[in-house]
């Protein structure tokens, strides 16, 4: 056969039948070696994780959506119960060569620094609490993308990374709105104590800077004088633990009441949740964008009330990692997809899709490039 010459990029807009030459060439999407040249550690990202109880294949189907997508190497915090380690273990190092080297792993014990170790346990969700003890814990880590069990990367980790370099020199962290319409978001209505802004924030995706975290004194209603982190954390939970709901997140919100100027707030597409769709579309920037981080809360991976959450979430726990991310993840979800247009979530099907049919391409293109090389095509 003859070789013949082929543009330096793949023609946009080339639609299915450009992916499908794309499919071709690139068999193996997850092992572009161009993104794992020795990069110093201080580089990596940092990703953390609190999973206790019955929460093992939701933590794993996170941590695969993060490393399918992802460039930079990462390293995996990973806090949990004594009885799931030995699974988590395993489970990870069964994962492909071409996977497991884009990340490291450490798995850690369930620990409260101060207070009452079984009261932290029982706030909110088991063990969730121990988030609030991330920077003292993490002592040599300099910053950290603290996510719950039930979220997804639907595009590389690298990019919600980013966003740490548009701190400002008194933010410290970063979360997302609560609701995006005050008036009939949760705090605005029920809460019983002080909140971040006019509605709150949820820390179910949370970046930190900890090592401004560690060296801050946070202003609080309890002493006139600011406190450290780590000595605010229980007299705040003493004082408000009548008054909060969502255990932690309470906390976090009322730490930013109090020091507003320490927080970022990111879009909703970071942290994209039912509530941004079953009640109508209401997060813009996922309408205009695409759903980056989206977080299944409420259970619905595991329910039959948002089927477009679920249908994402079981995309990528089944997805064989050698397969080709086209035909055996993306593909398949359209046509989910299309059984889920009864519901609110399922008739907005491009806001789910856009960025992860980004990403895809992206990474085709990549590999295609690299290692086929831009001027030829057998």
């Amino acid at each position: 056969r003859r070789s013949r010459r082929r543009p330096q990029r793949p023609r946009p807009g080339a639609g299915r039948q450009g992916a499908a030459s794309l499919e071709k060439l690139a068999r193996r999407p997850g092992e572009p070696r161009h993104f794992h040249a020795a990069l110093p550690p201080e580089l990596w990202i940092h990703l953390a994780v609190v999973a206790c109880g019955n929460r093992l294949e939701e933590t794993l189907v996170m941590l695969k959506s993060a490393v399918l997508f992802s460039h930079r190497k990462m390293q995996f915090h990973i806090f949990t119960e004594d009885a799931l380690k030995p699974e988590f273990d395993k489970q990870l190092r069964q994962w492909p060569d071409s996977y497991t080297k884009k990340f490291e792993h450490r798995i850690y014990p369930i620990t409260f620094s101060v207070g009452n170790s079984q009261e932290w346990k029982k706030l909110f969700k088991p063990c969730a609490a121990q988030r609030l003890f991330l920077p003292v814990i993490l002592k040599d880590v300099d910053s950290l993308l603290y996510v719950d069990t039930d979220v997804l990367f639907l595009r590389p980790v690298d990019d919600i990374w980013k966003l740490l370099r548009q701190f400002n020199s008194t933010q410290l962290a970063a979360m997302a709105p609560e609701h995006e319409i005050p008036k009939i978001g949760w705090y605005s209505r029920f809460a019983r104590h002080p909140f971040y802004g006019s509605a709150g924030v949820n820390s179910g995706v949370m970046l930190m800077n900890l090592t401004r975290i560690r060296s801050t004194q946070f202003k609080s209603s309890m002493i006139p004088t600011g406190l450290a982190w780590e000595d605010m954390l229980y007299p705040l939970y003493q004082k408000y633990k009548n008054a909060i709901t969502w255990g932690d997140q309470d906390l976090l919100n009322i730490i930013f009441y109090f020091n507003p100027e320490c927080l970022y707030v990111f879009p909703c597409q970071w942290n994209y949740r039912p509530d941004h769709c079953m009640y109508g579309s209401n997060c813009k920037e996922a309408e205009r964008e695409g759903v980056s981080v989206l977080h299944g809360n409420r259970g619905v991976y595991h329910d039959d009330k948002q089927p477009t959450f679920r249908a994402l979430y079981e995309a990528i726990r089944d997805f064989p990692f050698q397969d080709n991310l086209f035909q055996s993840m993306y593909y398949p979800l359209q046509l989910k997809f299309l059984e889920t247009v009864h519901t609110l979530c399922g008739r907005i099907p491009q806001v789910f899709l856009k960025q992860i049919e980004k990403t895809m391409r992206r990474a085709y293109e990549k590999h295609v490039i690299i290692h086929v090389g831009p001027n030829y095509m057998h």
